[in-house]
């Protein structure tokens, strides 16, 4: 089984050994252990928005492919590492320590076991005190509502009914959706674009709990900036989405009630 995890970075020298060799040690004990019987051949691709410390050269010391994309962008990163990366399941991580990288065998494992199509991390369920500014914290709540009461017609597929976390950069998940999905976004709102559309395109959705820690090295997140980027796309996509569903109607009232020769 081949699979490939995708971590997009900018100036992470601090933190991206650390991660590297967290996810290395957890995917060789996960190939003894619960992949035993059919052991993943991981590619780990780092991409990389022009980093102007020693992040890529010690992800490459670490056994990483490292692409330099010099356009900005964390969804242009994720977009790039989605055309490299060859596995069948792909996952990914921020370079930063926040996310358990350990984790991702187990949650590889458990999307494969239960039939999942895409599985999300929550971050706000075991959420450090420390990893999150009062402002970051008020700026996804508010995402996370605006995307609930929006679209909430399409969640009812999903547990709960509604993305706890529409923000979440952790995820796993099986590679041929990316042919159904419409992905446009470069920015921060790649994140909650992703979430939706493989909601909206009838796949199997679960989020699970992970622990969300405080960074290593600088924060570079611009909560109001960013958070105003994403509200406008979540208002963009809902009204895009209505006239889709206005037209479709339309057509499958031509097509019970054909006018008459």
């Amino acid at each position: 089984m081949r699979a490939s995890l995708l971590i997009p970075t900018l100036n992470e020298g601090e933190s991206i050994a650390h991660v590297l060799r967290t996810f290395r040690e957890a995917s060789e004990r996960a190939n003894t252990g619960i992949f035993a019987s059919d052991p993943v051949h991981w590619e780990v691709i780092v991409i990389d928005g022009a980093s102007t410390d020693e992040t890529v050269a010690r992800a490459r010391a670490e056994g990483a492919q490292a692409i330099v994309e010099p356009r900005k962008g964390y969804g242009r990163a994720y977009l790039t590492g989605f055309a490299r990366s060859t596995g069948e399941y792909l996952a990914t991580l921020d370079g930063d320590a926040t996310y358990p990288a350990e984790r991702v065998p187990q949650l590889l494992h458990y999307l494969i076991d239960q039939e999942l199509d895409f599985l999300s991390g929550d971050r706000l369920a075991e959420l450090d005190p420390k990893a999150m500014t009062m402002e970051h914290r008020i700026g996804n709540g508010l995402l996370n509502l605006l995307l609930r009461v929006a679209f909430h017609r399409f969640l009812r597929p999903v547990a709960g009914h509604s993305i706890r976390d529409s923000q979440s950069g952790m995820w796993v998940f099986r590679r041929r959706l990316l042919e159904r999905l419409e992905l446009t976004q470069e920015g921060m709102a790649f994140s909650e674009e992703l979430k939706l559309e493989v909601v909206i395109r009838g796949f199997r959705f679960e989020e699970v709990p992970v622990r969300y820690a405080e960074r290593w090295g600088r924060p570079k997140l611009s909560t109001w900036r960013d958070g105003r980027r994403n509200f406008s796309y979540l208002l963009t996509k809902r009204l895009a989405l209505e006239k889709e569903l206005r037209a479709r109607a339309r057509r499958e009232a031509a097509r019970a009630h054909p006018s008459a020769p």
